[in-house]
Protein backbone atom coordinates (compact mmCIF):
# COMPACT_ATOMS: atom_id res chain seq x y z
CA UNK A 1 0.00 0.00 0.00
CA UNK A 2 0.97 3.50 -0.57
CA UNK A 3 1.29 6.52 1.09
CA UNK A 4 -1.64 8.70 0.09
CA UNK A 5 -0.10 12.31 -1.56
CA UNK A 6 -0.50 15.06 0.39
CA UNK A 7 -3.61 17.05 -0.46
CA UNK A 8 -3.94 20.89 -1.82
CA UNK A 9 -6.41 21.34 0.50
CA UNK A 10 -4.09 20.37 4.17
CA UNK A 11 -1.57 22.32 2.33
CA UNK A 12 -3.48 25.14 2.15
CA UNK A 13 -4.42 25.20 6.03
CA UNK A 14 -0.72 24.27 6.78
CA UNK A 15 0.27 27.60 4.70
CA UNK A 16 -2.97 29.33 6.71
CA UNK A 17 -2.03 28.52 10.18
CA UNK A 18 1.83 29.63 9.20
CA UNK A 19 1.07 32.90 8.04
CA UNK A 20 -1.33 33.15 11.70
CA UNK A 21 2.00 32.26 13.49
CA UNK A 22 3.79 34.43 11.54
CA UNK A 23 1.92 37.27 12.97
CA UNK A 24 2.25 36.36 16.08
CA UNK A 25 6.21 36.03 15.97
CA UNK A 26 6.49 39.40 13.80
CA UNK A 27 4.52 41.48 17.22
CA UNK A 28 6.61 39.38 19.73
CA UNK A 29 9.55 40.62 17.59
CA UNK A 30 8.40 44.73 17.29
CA UNK A 31 7.99 44.71 20.92
CA UNK A 32 11.33 43.48 22.13
CA UNK A 33 12.62 46.14 18.88
CA UNK A 34 10.54 48.83 20.91
CA UNK A 35 11.89 48.46 23.86
CA UNK A 36 15.72 49.04 21.87
CA UNK A 37 18.89 48.44 23.47
CA UNK A 38 21.18 45.24 23.03
CA UNK A 39 18.37 42.87 23.17
CA UNK A 40 16.60 44.79 20.04
CA UNK A 41 19.48 44.71 18.29
CA UNK A 42 20.83 41.37 19.11
CA UNK A 43 17.33 40.05 17.62
CA UNK A 44 17.25 41.57 14.54
CA UNK A 45 20.74 40.53 13.36
CA UNK A 46 19.45 37.03 14.55
CA UNK A 47 16.13 37.65 12.09
CA UNK A 48 18.16 38.41 9.20
CA UNK A 49 20.56 35.98 9.74
CA UNK A 50 18.16 33.02 10.15
CA UNK A 51 15.60 34.29 7.33
CA UNK A 52 18.67 33.69 5.24
CA UNK A 53 19.37 30.28 6.44
CA UNK A 54 16.10 28.98 6.20
CA UNK A 55 15.58 30.45 2.91
CA UNK A 56 18.65 28.04 1.62
CA UNK A 57 17.61 24.97 3.19
CA UNK A 58 14.43 25.46 1.97
CA UNK A 59 15.59 26.18 -1.64
CA UNK A 60 17.55 22.75 -0.69
CA UNK A 61 14.84 20.96 0.54
CA UNK A 62 12.46 21.38 -2.42
CA UNK A 63 14.89 21.13 -5.14
CA UNK A 64 15.37 17.50 -3.12
CA UNK A 65 12.45 16.46 -3.82
CA UNK A 66 11.40 18.20 -7.15
CA UNK A 67 14.25 16.74 -8.54
CA UNK A 68 12.86 13.07 -7.08
CA UNK A 69 10.03 13.78 -8.92
CA UNK A 70 7.95 14.59 -5.54
CA UNK A 71 6.56 17.98 -6.15
CA UNK A 72 3.92 17.14 -3.68
CA UNK A 73 6.07 16.35 -1.10
CA UNK A 74 8.34 19.66 -1.64
CA UNK A 75 5.25 21.91 -1.39
CA UNK A 76 4.67 20.20 2.05
CA UNK A 77 8.70 19.53 3.60
CA UNK A 78 9.14 23.53 3.16
CA UNK A 79 6.12 23.89 4.80
CA UNK A 80 6.76 22.35 7.93
CA UNK A 81 10.48 23.31 8.24
CA UNK A 82 8.94 27.12 8.14
CA UNK A 83 6.48 26.09 10.59
CA UNK A 84 9.16 24.87 12.62
CA UNK A 85 11.09 27.67 12.64
CA UNK A 86 8.23 30.23 13.08
CA UNK A 87 7.34 27.89 16.22
CA UNK A 88 10.89 27.74 17.64
CA UNK A 89 10.88 31.51 17.55
CA UNK A 90 7.25 31.91 19.06
CA UNK A 91 8.70 29.75 22.10
CA UNK A 92 12.06 31.33 22.44
CA UNK A 93 10.41 34.74 22.56
CA UNK A 94 7.62 34.16 24.51
CA UNK A 95 9.85 32.83 27.43
CA UNK A 96 11.26 36.12 27.68
CA UNK A 97 8.43 37.99 28.98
Amino acid sequence: MTKAKTSWLSLSFKAAQLGLESQTVIGLRLMRSGFGGPAAVAEAERMVTEKAWTALEAQAEFAKHALMGRPDKAAAHTLSLYRRRVCANRRRLTKSL
